[in-house]
């Protein structure tokens, strides 16, 4: 693999991050079926979901940057861009089944892999640059919250077809 500068990793990063990130919002409708769901008293408003989202993905662009960077070899590298890929898939999954099936269900299901996939960033990532591992950890956070969040909303909205 070639090598690449850190403002190259930096800005593939970026790219790849909020090109996921612009994927997800263009699959996130929230139209009439969205504002017709039942919603916890303890969800965030709506706006605050795209400030958490930018500051999750911006943290994505330096955990991906360093840890690419700082793998020694050409399959470490490419193991760091596969746990990425992956993540960046299910991610937008996610977005697809809730929002664009209209499927909460299946969702919470898809959830399972979404964690597992962030969970493994965090653990992975930790033996190419402990920040790189860090500065991923408000995702699995947020992913959890979101989780819980999901669950709710099917409690409260179930069944759904």
């Amino acid at each position: 693999m070639k090598r690449l500068g850190g403002w190259q990793t930096l800005i593939i990063a970026f790219v790849f991050s909020f090109g996921v990130a612009g994927v997800g919002s263009w699959l996130t409708e929230l139209g009439p079926w969205y504002f017709s769901l039942k919603q916890p008293s303890w969800k965030p408003p709506d706006a605050a979901f795209g400030i958490i989202w930018t500051t999750i993905f911006t943290l994505l662009v330096f955990s991906g940057s360093l840890a690419w960077t700082a793998a020694p070899t050409p399959e470490r590298k490419r193991f760091v861009l596969v746990l990425f890929v992956i993540n960046a898939l299910v991610n937008m999954l996610w977005s697809a089944l809730y929002f664009g099936l209209h499927r909460p269900d299946w969702a919470m299901v898809e959830w399972f892999a979404l964690w597992l996939s962030v969970f493994s960033l965090v653990w992975f990532l930790w033996r190419e640059s402990r920040w790189a591992s860090i500065l991923t950890l408000p995702y699995l956070i947020w992913v959890s919250a979101a989780g819980y969040l999901n669950w709710t909303t099917i409690v409260l909205n179930g069944p759904f077809a």
